[in-house]
C-alpha cells in the first residue's frame, strides 16, 4: 500500500470556514480577474450573501472577463428569470448540468450529479470545498438560520489551480457539445469535443502567482464516472490505514460502505482515537435516518460520534495525525455516502502539512467540544422502537436505490 499520493510541492493553500470567509476571498479574486473565471457549484442561491457572488460575476463579465458558470440541474435548476436576464446582459455564460427531464429523478442515470464546488480565476487561483453559493444564515428549505452553516473550503495557488481550470474547461466543452447535438449543430459539437480533448491533454499555460505564504504539499482529487471512480475513497482508505494516533472526520451525509466502515473499526481497535463529527440536526429523511444503523458497529469498536446541532453541518473534511510527524488532511465536496462515492462528480484537496492540519484540527475539536453532543453507546442501543423502524426503512431505501444503479457499496 502506498503511503502518499502524487502531491505537488510549492502549493499555497489557505483554509476558509464558511461563506463568511469564502465569499470575500472569492469576490476579491473575481474582481482582480484579468481574463477568465470558471465557477461550478451544486447550489447557486441568490438570497443574501449569494447575490454578492453573482454581482461579482456580473462586474467581471462587463469589463471583458470570460465568466462561465455551471450549476447542477437538481441543486439549482433553472436560474431565476431576473438573474438569467442580468447574466445575459452582462455576458456571463451559464450552463445547467444534467437538467431534469419529465421523469425527474425517477431515472437512475439522473442521480449522477455535479456536486463539486470549484472556482478557478485566470487559471491561477483555485477555490475548492463543500461550500455552495448560499448564504451561511439561510436555507432554501428552512429559511433563516440561527447560527451559520458549518462548512469549509480552501483557496489555493499553483498547480492545483491549473489542474482545476483544465478540468472545468473539459466539462464545459463536453456539455457544449451535447447541447450542440441536441440543436443539430453537428460542426459546433465536433469543435467543442476537440476543445475538450485539447483541454484535457495539453494542460493550461498559466503560471502560479508568486504570492507569499507557506509552501506545502497538496493534490486535487477528482471523482467522476470514467477514469476516477474511486480516487477520493481510496485516498481516505489509504490515510486511515496509515493512521497512528488520531482520526477526525466531519461529514454531513455519512453512510460509509463496508470498506470505509471496516477501515475505521480496524483503526479504533489498534488504538487510534477515531472521532466523527456528524449531522445532528434533521434535514432530510434519508440523510438523517439511513446513517444510524451503522453507528452501532462503530460505537462498539470505540469510535466516538459527536452530533453537531447548532446549525446544519455541511462540512466534508478530515484530518489525520495532525500532531504527528506525517499529518494528512482533506477539504472538499465529497460526502462519505453512496451518492458522493459512487455517482456524483466531486472534488477534494488533500494536504500534507503540519500547520494546515493543526489549524483544521483546532476548528474541528472546538466544534466537537462546544457545539457537538457525544453519542452515548448505551443510549443509542436503547433508542425508541419507532426510531429504529425509521432507521431501517431509510437504510433499506438506500440499499434498494443502490441495487437499481447496479453498484456495490
Amino acid at each position: 500500500m502506498k503511503r502518499r499520493l502524487e502531491l505537488a510541492d510549492g502549493q499555497h493553500v489557505q483554509l476558509l470556514q464558511g461563506a463568511l470567509e469564502l465569499f470575500p476571498a472569492l469576490i476579491q479574486a473575481m474582481d482582480a480577474a484579468r481574463a477568465d473565471i470558471q465557477l461550478e457549484t451544486y447550489i447557486f442561491d441568490f438570497t443574501g450573501a449569494g447575490a454578492s457572488v453573482a454581482e461579482a460575476l456580473e462586474r467581471a463579465a462587463r469589463r471583458g472577463v470570460r465568466a462561465r458558470l455551471v450549476v447542477d440541474g437538481v441543486g439549482t435548476g433553472r436560474l431565476p428569470s431576473v438573474w438569467h436576464q442580468r447574466f445575459q446582459a452582462a455576458g456571463v455564460q451559464c450552463q445547467v448540468y444534467s437538467p431534469l427531464g419529465p421523469l425527474g429523478l425517477l431515472m437512475p442515470e439522473r442521480w449522477r450529479r455535479l456536486h463539486r464546488k470549484l472556482c478557478a480565476v485566470d487559471g491561477r487561483v483555485l477555490f475548492c470545498g463543500g461550500i455552495n453559493v448560499l448564504d451561511d444564515f439561510y436555507d432554501p428549505n428552512y429559511g433563516t438560520l440561527d447560527a451559520p452553516r458549518f462548512d469549509f473550503a480552501v483557496q489555493a495557488t499553483g498547480d492545483l489551480a491549473v489542474q482545476a481550470s483544465d478540468t472545468m474547461e473539459t466539462l464545459w466543452q463536453r456539455m457544449q457539445a451535447v447541447r450542440d447535438v441536441r440543436h443539430h449543430h453537428l460542426p459546433d459539437a465536433v469543435r467543442a469535443l476537440r476543445a475538450a480533448r485539447a483541454a484535457q491533454a495539453a494542460g493550461h499555460t498559466a503560471q502560479p502567482l508568486p504570492e507569499p505564504g507557506q509552501r506545502l504539499r497538496a493534490a486535487l482529487l477528482l471523482r467522476d464516472n470514467v477514469r476516477n471512480r474511486a480516487r477520493i475513497e481510496k485516498a481516505y482508505l489509504r490515510a486511515i490505514g496509515f493512521a497512528r494516533k488520531e482520526i477526525i472526520i466531519a461529514n454531513a451525509y455519512f453512510l460509509p460502505g463496508r470498506k470505509l466502515r471496516r477501515a475505521l473499526v480496524h483503526a479504533a481497535r489498534r488504538g487510534v482515537r477515531v472521532q466523527l463529527l456528524l449531522q445532528g440536526r434533521y434535514e432530510y429523511f434519508l440523510q438523517y435516518h439511513a446513517a444510524r444503523p451503522v453507528y452501532g458497529t462503530l460505537l462498539a469498536a470505540g469510535v466516538e460520534i459527536h452530533e453537531y446541532a447548532p446549525s446544519f453541518l455541511h462540512a466534508k473534511v478530515a484530518v489525520i495525525d495532525a500532531l504527528d510527524a506525517r499529518p494528512w488532511a482533506t477539504v472538499g465536496s465529497s460526502n462519505l455516502d453512496p451518492l458522493s462515492l459512487l455517482l456524483a462528480r466531486e472534488a477534494n484537496v488533500v494536504i500534507e502539512d503540519a500547520a494546515f492540519a493543526r489549524q483544521l484540527r483546532r476548528r474541528l475539536v472546538h466544534a466537537m467540544e462546544h457545539a457537538g453532543q457525544r453519542l452515548d453507546p448505551q443510549r443509542y442501543a436503547q433508542r425508541p422502537w419507532r426510531a429504529r423502524v425509521l432507521d431501517r426503512i431509510a437504510f433499506g431505501m438506500v440499499r434498494a436505490a443502490l441495487w437499481l444503479t447496479g453498484k456495490n457499496y
